[in-house]
C-alpha cells in the first residue's frame, strides 16, 4: 500500500507500527521497525517522505510502548512523527530534538492559539486540523498559525473528536483512542438472508440493509437504530469525505498539505485515490479547471455517498 501510494504520485505517506501506538491497530496492517526502515529507504529513493503515526494516547503506567515507537521511528529515519499525547510529544522532543513533530488530528487543535501553544511548548512543525472546521474557519486558522497546516480531503469521518470515541468500547471493549482500533475485525459479523443483510458488532445488530443496499464496515456511530418511534442514523450516516472540489480554497487559505485517509484500505483503492488527487493538484498548479477531476472517486465512497463535511456546513 505504501509503495502503491508513492507510485501513484503521493509526496508523503503516513503509516503506523504494529501495536496500539497507532489508530489503525489491525492484524497484518502495519510495520515492524525493520520493515519500516526498509520502506523508508525505498521511499527516499523515489523522492517521497514517510511519516509515522504514533497518534493514540498512552495508558496510565504503560507509556513504554509509545516511547519505544518514537525511538523506532527516529532510528528508521522518518520525515516526521504524528503525535497526539502530550507526554509522548514531550518525550520525543527531549529524547530526539532533531525529530520533526506533527500534531495529530486526534489532538483536536482547531484554533491558532491552540496551535501556537503546541508549537511553543513542544516544537511542533505541522498541525493536522480536526474535520469540524468550515473552509472559512480553516482560512482563519491558517492566518494565525505559526506552523504548517494539513487538512483531510478524502476518506472516513468520525462522529466524535477525531477518533477519541468511546462508543466502540461499549460493544467490543476496545476503542481507537487507547487500543488503536475501532470495531475490531474479530467482533464484526454479517448475517445474510434472501431479504436482508444484518451487520453485527459483538453480536449486536447495528443495521439492517436490503439486498441491494451497499454495506460499509460496521461501526456503532454509523449504525441505524429505532428510537422515539423513528428509525434512522442517530449519530452519523455512512458517507465519505471528498473535498476535491475545495482544493483551490484550501490552497488559497494557506494549507500546506492535504491528507487522504488510506489505511485499512486495499492497494487498488490507495493507488486510485492518490493518482486522482495527484492529477487534480497538478491541474490546479497549472491553472486548469478541476471540474474534470471531481466525481471520479464517487464509487469508492462509503455507502456510495460523498460529503464535503464541515468544510461546507450545511446542516442545522
Amino acid at each position: 500500500m505504501l509503495r502503491a501510494a508513492v507510485e501513484a504520485g503521493a509526496d508523503s505517506v503516513y503509516c503506523g507500527l504494529r501495536d496500539a501506538t497507532n489508530a489503525r491497530n489491525f492484524p497484518g496492517l502495519n510495520f515492524s521497525p525493520d520493515e519500516l526502515a526498509r520502506e523508508i529507504e525505498w521511499a527516499h529513493g523515489r523522492g517521497a517522505r514517510v511519516l509515522v503515526a504514533i497518534n493514540t494516547f498512552a495508558t496510565a503506567g504503560g507509556i513504554d510502548p509509545w516511547r519505544a515507537a518514537i525511538d523506532a521511528a527516529a532510528a528508521a529515519g522518518v520525515y516526521a512523527v504524528i503525535v497526539a499525547d502530550l507526554g509522548v510529544l514531550a518525550y520525543a522532543r527531549e529524547r530526539h530534538p532533531g525529530l520533526r513533530l506533527h500534531l495529530s488530528v486526534q489532538a483536536a487543535a482547531g484554533t491558532a492559539e491552540a496551535i501556537g501553544f503546541y508549537a511553543e511548548a513542544y516544537g511542533v512543525r505541522r498541525v493536522v486540523l480536526p474535520r469540524v472546521l468550515s473552509a472559512a474557519e480553516v482560512a482563519e486558522v491558517c492566518r494565525g498559525s505559526p506552523v504548517e497546516i494539513e487538512a483531510f480531503v478524502f476518506g472516513g469521518l468520525c462522529v466524535m473528536a477525531e477518533g477519541r470515541c468511546a462508543l466502540s468500547s461499549y460493544a467490543t471493549g476496545r476503542s481507537p483512542n487507547l487500543a488503536g482500533v475501532c470495531s475490531p475485525a474479530e467482533a464484526v459479523a454479517f448475517d445474510r438472508t434472501s431479504q436482508a443483510l444484518t451487520p453485527r458488532l459483538s453480536g449486536l445488530a447495528i443495521d439492517r440493509l436490503g439486498p441491494e443496499e451497499p454495506a460499509g464496515y460496521p461501526t456503532l456511530c454509523k449504525g441505524r437504530f429505532e428510537a422515539g418511534g423513528a428509525t434512522g442514523y442517530l449519530f452519523e450516516e455512512p458517507v465519505s469525505l471528498n473535498a476535491m472540489s475545495l482544493l483551490t480554497s484550501l490552497r488559497d487559505a494557506g494549507v500546506t498539505a492535504v491528507k487522504v485517509e488510506g489505511r485499512q484500505r486495499g492497494r487498488a483503492y490507495v493507488a486510485r485515490v492518490a493518482a486522482a488527487f495527484r492529477g487534480a493538484i497538478d491541474a490546479l498548479e497549472r491553472g486548469e479547471d478541476l471540474a474534470p477531476w471531481e466525481g471520479r472517486l464517487a464509487d469508492l465512497a462509503e455507502g456510495g455517498r460523498e460529503t464535503a463535511g464541515a468544510y461546507r456546513k450545511r446542516w442545522r
